[in-house]
């Protein structure tokens, strides 16, 4: 017998137990040619659960889930990414705490610590995951930096370089002057912050009183200067065009050059250029053959590329000095206010630096040609497809891909210096020796690169190095290439689109046919979450408080294409009740002797309201299996939702009241079993634990979990068009009564007659055959057709029959009209309040956007209330 009622946290842990024990999530289970294969956006080892883990892993565990039980053999493949200078950080920060540092320790020794604190306290997001339901295949678990995953890296590595694919070179890059490394530009994050823009004035060489104007945010950056460029349709400067100019401070010659990056309608319409500290800077400096004039080093101070009282200063300091000493030699023109974004480091909190140093660079734009081209072919789809220009817009415009990071942990760089600065490039140190020996016709000592790989770079192999890549394994055959990709959009750049290229070059397929990309939980204001704003939501503190299928089952009735999702506490408590809802149904049936006998057809039923639930039951399947092939989560999970709270307890399970009351009940006991079977079947994907609870618990003996069941697959010729008709029609009658009784206010308790005129013998004949549902769902006493009508009576038109309802005896009238004319006053009072506060132009102009938003809602809300209002007394006047 269940219990009264549901509590998930006696359940949830039982059953993942249960399912782990049993094998249920591994791959090779089923015996089926036809395989289902998704890769895990790796979680950095870092990481704990967050919104957007519990949403993109829910959709993730829907799409296997719905899919091993398909039949198909299923493959959801975990794994970590060690996540460079996440994990170094938090182990500097550790060692910090000690008084040391990583050089205290040295390299080797400092990486043992990193994979000691990796083993104790890495990964605890897995636990967390599992909390959620995520049915991956964890003996599989895969870390980029572990033995096999490394040796991809190095063969990717060494074959890219072999074919000119990887290169050094000297470049400007995203300098963190706190942690020492290059970063991506998905690490930078830009900042709004109130500047200024220092106008200096640079004297034109050989021109006694000329100077030329130009503007900057970063004086400091003046001191490297090698050019000054101007619109070559600007006719102010035509004339300098190919003269100099003296830069101050220095006293270096530095050409005026044209070039389309100046914009003659900002500042001066004169732009300095320092090839060396600004991205732009660096290709005009290129396209006009300018010197490159590094001035700072590693720790954003300056060096000795500047004059000798500048050496060694912090750039902020030297940006203090630079405009004192230009305002004392009459060079600074103006200051003004200049709000303006400066970028930092996500991590160090520092401004980043644009610093040329000597990386190492991957040919993006070279391997990006055959991924622009996969997509253009339709072999993988983004969805939603909109997401498919954001691709090629990246992609087309793609940069040389820097894959070095001046860190100790992660990928060390499997290159190998010689004396004289030869770099071999081997998979191991033994074959770069013997490569120098080669080379230099003896053995010579090597020093290896310090450097260590971009993230991205071992992530990017992830489809295929997880399935044992390089080696030719049976996995590598059977799951590549995999389906799905499930991923936000922050990261189409950084991962999905390297993934492409890799998995071309190196498998000669895509890595998966369809990208489904997801929005962002926001909180229930709309706003992103963030620590700093203090509106972050735990979802472990909502598994804990209301269970993980309300939480899955509220993320993926909001995973609507392209739209966020706005977290909501109470939608998530309504999705526990849906549970309740759920388990009390079963205990319904369950109480009612509800089973499904051996040999049942429920396409063989007889009674009207048996065949129009197995209708219903056809179309629901049809509708979520179409939804989630279609990647539209919320579709799904609202159909589902909708069957199975309005359709089946709502309404079924109050139609067959009556027949469990009677002799002739087994078939309706039976179809109801078979309805709820087919219920927790199809909610399965969706909420987890209470179907797989009430599987085990409603029927006697089951031939498997509910987890590997199958899912359902009903006739193709399964018709109950005339039963659909036929229930539809006394639906919709008895909600028409009930919503006259509600608008009129009639009591609860009073039972009311039935006139029932001009109806089809159809609709007679229904009203006979029903008549004992329609009277106990809509309270009422007895039934006419075709009679006279009483005063006192309310009328509507059903199906082109009048249904009249004598409502003089079952209420107080004058009452009743009373309470009507006191609600509408109070009311409209409350509107009077809304609309002059509406009205109020400073509170419009002044109130926060959802303040405003939220009183208009209310107005409307009110609107809608006063017209129903209105109606009814106008109803109760014709009485």
């Amino acid at each position: 017998m269940l219990d009264k009622s549901y509590r998930p946290d006696e359940v949830e842990g039982k059953l993942y137990s249960k399912w782990m024990e049993q094998g249920a999530f591994a791959c090779g289970r089923a015996k089926s040619d036809d395989t289902y294969t998704i890769v895990i956006p790796p979680p950095n080892v870092t990481g704990s659960l967050h919104m957007g883990h519990a949403l993109n892993n829910t959709l993730q565990d829907v799409l296997i889930r719905f899919e091993r039980m398909r039949g198909k053999d299923v493959l959801w493949q975990p794994g970590m990414d060690h996540a460079g200078i996440a994990t170094q950080m938090v182990v500097e920060r550790q060692l910090g705490e000690q008084g040391k540092t990583r050089h205290d320790f040295g390299r080797e020794k400092f990486i043992d610590k990193v994979w000691e604190w990796k083993d104790q306290s890495g990964g605890q997001i897995f636990q967390q995951l599992q909390r959620l339901g995520a049915t991956c295949d964890w003996d599989r678990e895969r870390f980029t930096m572990d033995e096999g995953l490394s040796k991809a890296v190095r063969k990717v590595f060494v074959q890219l370089y072999k074919e000119g694919l990887i290169y050094r070179d000297k470049r400007l890059v995203n300098w963190d002057p706190k942690f020492h490394t290059a970063i991506s530009d998905l690490e930078v994050e830009q900042k709004e912050v109130n500047g200024h823009m220092w106008h200096f004035r640079y004297p034109v060489e050989g021109e006694e009183g000329r100077s030329i104007t130009v503007a900057t945010t970063r004086p400091e950056t003046m001191l490297g200067d090698t050019g000054i460029a101007v619109h070559p349709e600007d006719e102010r400067y035509t004339d300098l065009v190919g003269k100099f100019a003296i830069l101050p401070i220095v006293g270096r010659r530095i050409p005026i050059v044209a070039d389309d990056y100046a914009d003659p309608e900002q500042g001066s319409g004169a732009v300095k250029i320092t090839p060396a500290h600004d991205f732009n800077d660096f290709e005009v400096g290129k396209r006009a053959g300018l010197e490159v004039i590094n001035i700072m080093d590693e720790n954003a101070h300056l060096n000795d590329a500047v004059p000798e009282e500048y050496q060694g200063m912090e750039r902020f300091e030297a940006r203090k000095k630079v405009v004192a000493e230009m305002e004392s030699l009459g060079l600074l023109e103006k200051i003004d206010d200049h709000p303006h974004t400066v970028p930092y480091g996500d991590r160090s909190g520092v401004v980043i630096e644009p610093l040329l140093t000597d990386q190492w660079f991957a040919d993006a734009a070279t391997l990006a040609q055959p991924a622009i081209r996969a997509v253009e072919n339709g072999k993988t789809k983004f969805v939603p497809e909109k997401w498919t220009n954001t691709y090629y817009d990246w992609m087309r415009n793609i940069q040389p891909w820097c894959i070095s990071r001046q860190l100790w942990w992660g990928h060390r760089i499997p290159a190998w210096f010689g004396p004289d600065g030869m770099i071999f490039v081997e998979e191991t140190e033994e074959e770069a020796l013997a490569a120098a020996e080669a080379h230099y016709g003896r053995k010579e000592e090597l020093a290896q690169d310090n450097d260590v790989l971009d993230t991205w770079f071992s992530s990017a192999l992830w489809p295929f190095s997880t399935l044992g890549w390089p080696d030719k394994t049976p996995e590598l055959a059977r799951y590549y290439p995999t389906d799905t990709l499930v991923t936000g959009f922050d990261i189409i750049f950084f991962w999905v689109a390297r993934m492409m290229m890799m998995g071309l070059h190196f498998m000669e397929e895509v890595p998966f046919h369809t990208v489904y990309i997801h929005a962002l939980v926001r909180d229930e204001q709309g706003a992103k979450m963030s620590k700093s704003k203090g509106n972050v939501v735990d979802p472990l503190d909502l598994m804990d408080k209301y269970g993980a299928d309300a939480l899955r089952f509220f993320l993926s009735t909001s995973a609507a294409q392209g739209r966020d999702v706005r977290l909501s506490e109470q939608r998530v408590e309504g999705y526990r009740n849906f549970a309740t809802k759920l388990w009390n149904a079963a205990r319904f049936c369950e109480m009612n002797d509800c089973a499904v006998p051996e040999g049942f057809d429920p396409f063989a039923v007889k009674e009207t309201i048996n065949q129009w639930i197995v209708g219903e039951t056809v179309k629901c399947e049809s509708a979520v299996r179409a939804a989630i092939e279609g990647y539209r989560f919320n579709d799904a999970s609202n159909a589902i939702y909708a069957f199975t709270w309005n359709v089946f307890c709502d309404w079924y399970l109050e139609f067959a009241k009556l027949p469990f009351q009677g002799n002739d009940k087994a078939e309706t006991q039976a179809t109801a079993a078979w309805v709820l079977d087919q219920i927790l079947k199809i909610l399965h994907p969706f909420m987890p634990f209470v179907t797989e609870e009430l599987w085990g618990s409603v029927a006697a003996t089951r031939k498997s979990d509910l987890i590997v069941a199958d899912w359902p697959v009903y006739p193709a010729d399964a018709d109950f068009a005339a039963a659909t008709a036929e229930m539809d029609w006394v639906q919709e009658l008895i909600t028409s009564i009930r919503g006259v009784r509600s608008e009129m206010n009639v009591p609860a308790g009073a039972k009311i007659p039935l006139i029932f005129n001009d109806g089809s013998a159809e609709d007679k004949a229904r009203l006979e055959k029903h008549w004992d549902i329609i009277a106990r769902m809509a309270r009422l006493e007895s039934y006419a057709t075709d009679a006279e009508v009483p005063k006192g009576a309310l009328q509507f038109v059903h199906k082109g029959a009048t249904v009249i309802l004598p409502l003089a005896g079952a209420m107080d009238l004058d009452a009743e009209k009373a309470r009507l004319q006191k609600e509408i006053g109070k009311l409209s009072g409350y509107m009077t309040g809304l609309n002059k506060k509406l009205g109020n132009e400073k509170f419009v102009a002044n109130a926060p956007a959802d303040v405003v938003a939220g009183e208009k809602a209310k107005l409307a809300d009110a609107e809608t209330q006063l017209a129903k209002l209105k109606d009814a007394a106008a109803r109760l006047a014709e009485l």
